[in-house]
């Protein structure tokens, strides 16, 4: 196999590792779809239900080549993963009894849209003793009503009770 060859066939195998998209009208981020939910049986998807695979810009696993990447028709976002791949593998979670898990996809599916920089924001917010009760709220009602992030509103609502319970919050 000649050197393009491979390098190709390894970027193949990077995104195959990486992602398992499926079609947008299969399911919705945070719900399940009626007839097409994955399960343990499509796991690798990109091996089992490469149709189903595209990434966060739309590209279909067969257009990331390395030739697209040389020629610059494949960019950083066209590799990022995906709200319906996140989905996807939170169905397939479920499908073998991993609750807890799937849950972790969603609530990290919902976190794409956020912007990198407000996440460690967000992170260094939720640390012991960083922020008050109402600026763990502010955060909560912020990513909610930008970025329709309700589980992860709810979750750091519920750590706002916990630090307050277990004396945690900075003081005003």
């Amino acid at each position: 196999m000649n050197q393009e060859k491979l390098i190709e066939q390894i970027v193949k195998e990077v995104m195959l590792s990486m992602t398992g998209e499926k079609k947008e009208s299969d399911c919705k981020v945070g719900s399940v779809s009626n007839t097409n939910k994955a399960t343990k049986e499509d796991y690798p998807l990109a091996t089992n239900r490469p149709e189903w695979i595209k990434t966060l810009t739309g590209k279909k696993l067969d257009d990331i080549t390395l030739k697209n990447v040389l020629d610059g028709k494949v960019t950083p976002a066209d590799v990022r993963i995906s709200p319906e791949t996140l989905e996807l593998q939170a169905q397939v979670a479920e499908s073998v009894g991993r609750e807890a898990f799937a849950k972790n996809l969603r609530r990290a599916s919902e976190l794409i849209a956020v912007p990198d920089e407000r996440i460690l924001e967000i992170y260094n917010a939720l640390r012991p003793y960083r922020s008050t009760k109402e600026e763990l709220f502010e955060i909560a009602d912020e990513l909610e009503s930008k970025y329709n992030a309700k589980i992860n509103a709810a979750f750091i609502r519920e750590a706002a009770e916990v630090y307050e319970q277990r004396n945690r919050l900075r003081e005003d």
